[in-house]
């Protein structure tokens, strides 16, 4: 168990920021509000155990859940072995992977570093008035949101067939909502929702049919190639995507749906935990990589270690 200092440190390091809080106030019909929460703990981290002999120079990347408006998190345990050093960075501002560095384990030994979370997670209820949005000025975005224009790995928002289709879609003379809401409703009336392997957002388009993945990314395709930001919300087992859109005062403001599953526009009741927000992103462990999902991850230099990562869910 480490040290109460460095847990308080932990809890301030994934602290909700006034920005965050700005975005959904309760009871402001300027944004999104905040509907029922529920509260889980889960459990993240890694397991190695050296087989075969001895290993050495492991490290273990572990995502971990961070805060975001309609979710707070909390630590509330660590579990880690004395050959086992943790460290936490931040990815774009909106991934927080955990880094467990073993220098050595002798052969049959095993090293353990896991965290604890309460993780309390609120549904988004959508705003009162939705004629009031305007598409946000390209130019004046922040470099955070202005990331969410381009494409990324499987959402080919530049390609000219999906160009070309935002464009019959999302007609210039509608309000800014509406503009987002008949894309919505363009993808869910002309995907047909089905398993399979991932594709994208192009294949999708072409094949006429996707998982949530697929229909979250045609979505968010279409938005960009409108120049309104979008990005893509993980959660266990399922995906969602968000839009973005000014009020009248300027300020910009994270809109949720649900591209998959029963029909939910500018809110969404969803209550299991925020794993990530985003769908481009360096992993730290090869910077010059591009991936949607920063998934758990191993090196290592010698021997043959055997991991087990962890994400669960836990009683109380």
């Amino acid at each position: 168990m480490r040290s109460r200092s460095l847990l308080t440190a932990l809890i301030l390091s994934i602290g909700l920021t006034a920005t965050a809080l700005a975005q959904f106030k309760q009871h402001e019909p300027d944004g999104a509000n905040l509907g029922d929460s529920l509260t889980q703990r889960w459990r993240a981290g890694i397991i190695v155990h050296a087989i075969g002999g001895p290993c050495t120079g492991i490290v273990g990347y572990v995502p971990i859940p961070v805060e975001w408006a309609e979710q707070q998190v909390e630590i509330v345990s660590e579990e880690v072995s004395p050959e086992a050093k943790v460290k936490y960075v931040t990815i774009d501002d909106s991934v927080k992977i955990m880094v467990v560095q073993i220098k050595h384990l002798s052969a049959g030994q095993t090293a353990k570093a896991l965290v604890t979370f309460e993780i309390r997670r609120s549904e988004i209820e959508t705003p009162e008035d939705t004629q009031q949005y305007v598409l946000p000025n390209t130019k004046k975005l922040s470099r955070k949101v202005r990331a969410h224009l381009g494409p990324s790995p499987k959402i080919e928002s530049r390609n000219r067939k999906i160009r070309s289709l935002a464009k019959q879609i999302a007609v210039e003379d509608q309000g800014a909502w509406r503009r987002v809401e008949a894309i919505y409703d363009w993808v869910r009336d002309n995907i047909e929702y089905k398993n399979g392997p991932l594709k994208g957002a192009l294949a999708a388009l072409k094949d006429g049919s996707g998982d949530c993945e697929e229909l979250t990314s045609l979505f968010i395709a279409l938005c960009r190639a409108c120049n309104i930001p979008a990005r893509t919300v993980w959660v266990p087992g399922h995906c969602y995507p968000e839009f973005y859109l000014e009020d009248p005062e300027g300020n910009g403001h994270w809109f949720p749906c649900q591209a998959a599953g029963s029909r939910s526009f500018g809110g969404i009741p969803e209550q299991r935990p925020i794993l990530q927000k985003g769908d481009n992103f360096r992993p730290p462990w090869n910077k010059r990589q591009r991936q949607r999902y920063l998934a758990e991850h191993l090196t290592g230099t010698g021997g043959q270690p055997r991991v087990k990562f962890v994400r669960e869910k836990v009683a109380k």
